[in-house]
């Protein structure tokens, strides 16, 4: 018996001092990923679709755990301090991993440092719309009517430090003009405001747009993306439009907390790289104008280096426009 004893307690030494994240079959329980914007916005219907097939790859279900709050750093914040364990973590953006390090003075986090690159998804354009009753049909006489009238002009987006909005503030220096910015709780309500009438124009992420568009809810004025988008191929860019070069865009992708693991880094994203060679989802997400990224595109390594890139290239025209989210 004392033997017996003496054998237990060692293994529950051993097994105390075994590193987090080996001491049981990942996943163990069901998955969270959080996404840090609003139900209903283009982030939230791209995280629902991508959770229903990670969860019959992994074998667990996947809870979506809507964050909102500050441009999407709230819910980044909750990953960046989740346990480290593979169990959490977030759908980010452009806007919760570069566009905010450089709007915000301090940020709540260091997209850099903060978080466990797992994958890239998905690039995704951006499409300016309008009020339908907003009198321009192009991007030329929209550029004409706001020089002439931007002062009582607003325009919307999901909250301050989004893809949307940094988009429409490129776009307003872009066209040399001042207009008043209106930040909502997500993109779903800034676009139901704009189908109102109750904002002018909104620089929306291309999921969200084409419904709206083909419904004729709204005016579709340009792509701001540098090509045009597969969904809408008869909407010419800006570049196109005589906004030489002009490029606004968003793309998503999945970040665990800091300190998970390597080989945990490793089964999710393989799990999410055969998410993404599902002929089922890759042509759902196409069909909403989202670009499922090359498979050399799909690595950590790939991904830590691109958001590196991503801060340090957008730092530069949003200290140009002096645009703040503080």
């Amino acid at each position: 018996m004392r033997k017996m004893s003496i054998a237990a307690a060692a293994a529950i030494m051993l097994a105390g001092a075994a590193p987090a994240g080996t001491q049981e079959t990942w996943p163990s329980r069901p998955l969270t990923m959080v996404v840090p914007f609003a139900a209903g916005g283009p982030v939230d219907v791209l995280g629902r679709s991508l959770a229903q097939y990670l969860g019959e790859v992994v074998g667990r279900q996947v809870v979506i755990e809507n964050v909102t709050g500050a441009g999407g750093m709230t819910g980044s914040l909750r990953v960046s301090q989740a346990a480290p364990d593979g169990h959490t973590f977030v759908l980010g953006s452009i806007g919760t991993h570069a566009l905010n390090q450089s709007l915000y003075k301090r940020p709540l986090y260091n997209a850099a440092i903060d978080f466990a690159p797992v994958a890239l998804i998905a690039d995704v354009p951006l499409i300016l719309i309008t009020r339908k009753d907003l009198p321009p049909n192009d991007l030329r006489e929209f550029i004409a009517y706001a020089k002439a009238n931007h002062e009582k002009m607003q325009y919307g987006s999901g909250g301050a430090g989004t893809s949307a909005h940094i988009g429409c503030v490129m776009l307003n220096q872009a066209m040399g003009v001042g207009v008043t910015h209106i930040p909502y709780r997500g993109g779903g309500p800034a676009l139901v405001d704009l189908i109102g009438g109750r904002v002018d124009y909104v620089c929306n992420i291309v999921s969200t747009a084409v419904q709206p568009i083909e419904a004729k809810q709204v005016k579709a004025m340009a792509t701001l993306s540098r090509e045009r988008a597969a969904v809408l191929p008869q909407l010419a860019t800006a570049h196109e439009q005589g906004l030489k070069d002009f490029d606004a865009y968003t793309w998503n992708a999945v970040f665990l907390p800091k300190g998970t693991p390597p080989d945990v880094v490793g089964k999710l994203n393989a799990a999410l790289v055969k998410v993404l060679d599902n002929p089922t989802l890759r042509q759902k997400l196409e069909g909403l104008g989202l670009y499922v990224v090359a498979p050399e595109r799909r690595t950590p390594a790939y991904l830590a280096t691109f958001v590196a890139g991503e801060i340090d290239k957008w730092a530069v025209p949003i200290k140009a426009s002096g645009a703040t989210a503080d």
